[in-house]
C-alpha cells in the first residue's frame, strides 16, 4: 500500500477507541456500498470527538451510520465511518418536563420497549423501528398523523459534535438556529451524540384496518384525514383495490389481535407469502398483475387495540428499494390518480403496494413538511428488480406537484431543485458553511443535494 495520508490513517486508532479493519459497507437494501478508510466505534462522546478531530487532521471525511435503512448514499464515505452502536441507552427521563434523553446509537425498538416499561411513549412514530434514533431523525423518518408530526419534530434538545470536535448542546433556548436545522441535518452539520424527545404517558390506540376501493378512498380522502388522528392507505398497482388503516386513541383495555390472526396477517401474508410472490414476480413479471389482484383481496378487515408502538410499527422482512415524496396535502389525490393512470397505461409491472400518509406542517428547516401540511406517496420495488423506469415516471409526477423527496429514499433531485421547494434552504446552507467550512462531513450525496 502506498504511503498516502489515507493509507497511514487507515491503520491508526486511539486509546479505548475501537477501530475495525476496513471492509465494504452496504445498506439494508443493498443498493448502496462504500469502502471507508477506517471504521470507528466510539465508546464515549469523548472518543467520538477525538475520532472527528483525527479524521480532519488526516484529511479524511467523516460520516456516521446507523442500521443502514436509508436508500440513499447519505452515510456512504471513503473516509472515516462512525458506528454509534456503543453509544446507546436512556440517559435521563424527566417526567416533570415530559422528556427522555437517549444516546444517539439507540435503536428505536429498544427505546420503545424501555419507554413502555416506564409507562411512557412517543406520540407518533414510523412503521418500522429498526433504525437508530439519530439515523431516523437525520433523514426525516415519519409516520402518519393529522396533528402529530415526524420523529424529528418531537425532539426537544440535542447534542452535536461539530467538525472541529466541539460538543454543542442545542434547543429552542440554546443555539436555537442550529437546533432548527440539526433536528433533520442529513449528517451535514455534525455527528449527533444524544437526542431529547418529548414523551407522554403510555396510551392506547385502536386500529381499524379495512379494504376499500381506490375510487372511494381517494374521493373520501379529506374526510378520512379529518376524522382520524392517524390515517394511511395502500394502493395495489394493477388493481382498483386499497387497504386502509385508521388509528385513534382509545381508553383501552388492550385487545391485540389473536396469536393466530396476528401470525397470518403480519407474518404469513405480509412477510412469508409476500416474499414468495415477489420472488415469483421478479422471475415472471407477466404474472404480477394477477398476483396483485389476489394479494389485494387477501387482507381482511380487522380491529384491535394496543399500546402505540405495537400499533404503529410492523415487522418488515421483505427487502425493497423505495422512493417517497412529500406533496402539499391538497395535491396528493390528484398526484396519486396520475400515478395510477401512468401505471395502467405503461408496461410496468409493480408488485409492491403504494403507501400514502400525512403530516402536519412543522418548523424544521429541511423537514419535508417544513411550513406546509403534507401528504406522502411512497413507491417501492422488490430488491433486485429494476426500478429506474418506475421511479423516474413517478418522480416526474411528484415534482410537477412541488414534491419534496424523503432525504433517505431514492431520488434524483439536486441543490438547485431544493432551493426552489424549500423556502429556508439558504438558511441551512449558510449554517453548514459556518459549522463545517472544510466539509469534513461531506460526501457525494451531500454535494448533490446541498451544493458545495
Amino acid at each position: 500500500m502506498a504511503d498516502t495520508p489515507t493509507a497511514r490513517a487507515a491503520g491508526r486508532s486511539g486509546p479505548g477507541n475501537s477501530t475495525a479493519p476496513t471492509a465494504a459497507w452496504r445498506n439494508w437494501a443493498g443498493n448502496v456500498r462504500a469502502t471507508p478508510a477506517r471504521v470507528v466505534t466510539p465508546t464515549s462522546v469523548g472518543e467520538l470527538q477525538e475520532a472527528v478531530r483525527r479524521a480532519a487532521s488526516d484529511g479524511l471525511r467523516v460520516k456516521a451510520v446507523g442500521t443502514g435503512h436509508s436508500f440513499t448514499s447519505a452515510a456512504a464515505t471513503d473516509g472515516v465511518l462512525i458506528r454509534p452502536q456503543a453509544l446507546t441507552g436512556i440517559r435521563e427521563i424527566d417526567r416533570a418536563a415530559g422528556t427522555v434523553t437517549v444516546a444517539a446509537g439507540t435503536a428505536l425498538k429498544d427505546l420503545n420497549l424501555a419507554l413502555a416499561r416506564e409507562g411512557l411513549s412517543l406520540t407518533n412514530m414510523g412503521d418500522i423501528m429498526e433504525q437508530t434514533v439519530s439515523g431516523a431523525t437525520s433523514t426525516g423518518t415519519h409516520g402518519t398523523g393529522r396533528d402529530s408530526a415526524s420523529l424529528s419534530a418531537q425532539i426537544r434538545a440535542l447534542e452535536l459534535v461539530t467538525a472541529d470536535g466541539r460538543l454543542l448542546t442545542c434547543s429552542e433556548k440554546e443555539n436555537p438556529e442550529i437546533f432548527a436545522a440539526a433536528r433533520l441535518g442529513i449528517g451535514a452539520l455534525g455527528v449527533l451524540t444524544s437526542l431529547t424527545f418529548a414523551v407522554e404517558p403510555l396510551f392506547f390506540l385502536t386500529a381499524r384496518e379495512e379494504p376499500m376501493p381506490f375510487d372511494r378512498v381517494t374521493s373520501e380522502f379529506e374526510q378520512h384525514f379529518a376524522e382520524n388522528e392517524h390515517f394511511e392507505f395502500y394502493w395495489f398497482p394493477h388493481t382498483g383495490n386499497c387497504n386502509t388503516k385508521r388509528n385513534n386513541r382509545s381508553q383501552g383495555p388492550a385487545a391485540p389481535p389473536g396469536a393466530v390472526s396476528a401470525w397470518v396477517e403480519d407474518e404469513l401474508l405480509s412477510n412469508g407469502i409476500f416474499q414468495a410472490v415477489n420472488s415469483l414476480g421478479r422471475a415472471v413479471p407477466a404474472a404480477i398483475p394477477g398476483i396483485a389482484r389476489i394479494a389485494s383481496r387477501a387482507l381482511s378487515a380487522r380491529t384491535y387495540t394496543d399500546i402505540p408502538y405495537k400499533v404503529y410499527t410492523s415487522p418488515r422482512r421483505v427487502r425493497f428499494v423505495e422512493m417517497e415524496y412529500a406533496l402539499p396535502r391538497e395535491r396528493v389525490v390528484e398526484a396519486l390518480r396520475e400515478l395510477k393512470a401512468m401505471v395502467d397505461r405503461s408496461g410496468l409491472r409493480i408488485s409492491f403496494p403504494v403507501e400514502v400518509r400525512t403530516a402536519p406542517a412543522d418548523d424544521i428547516t429541511l423537514s419535508t413538511a417544513s411550513g406546509r401540511d403534507s401528504a406522502y406517496i411512497a413507491v417501492h420495488m422488490y430488491k433486485g428488480t429494476p426500478y429506474h423506469a418506475y421511479f423516474t415516471a413517478a418522480e416526474q409526477i411528484f415534482t410537477a406537484h412541488g414534491g419534496r423527496p424523503h432525504w433517505g429514499k431514492v431520488h434524483t433531485r439536486d441543490a438547485e431543485y431544493f432551493s426552489r421547494v424549500y423556502p429556508r434552504f439558504g438558511e441551512f446552507t449558510v449554517l453548514r458553511d459556518r459549522l463545517d467550512p472544510e466539509r469534513v462531513f461531506a460526501n457525494d450525496y451531500l454535494r448533490r443535494v446541498l451544493g458545495d
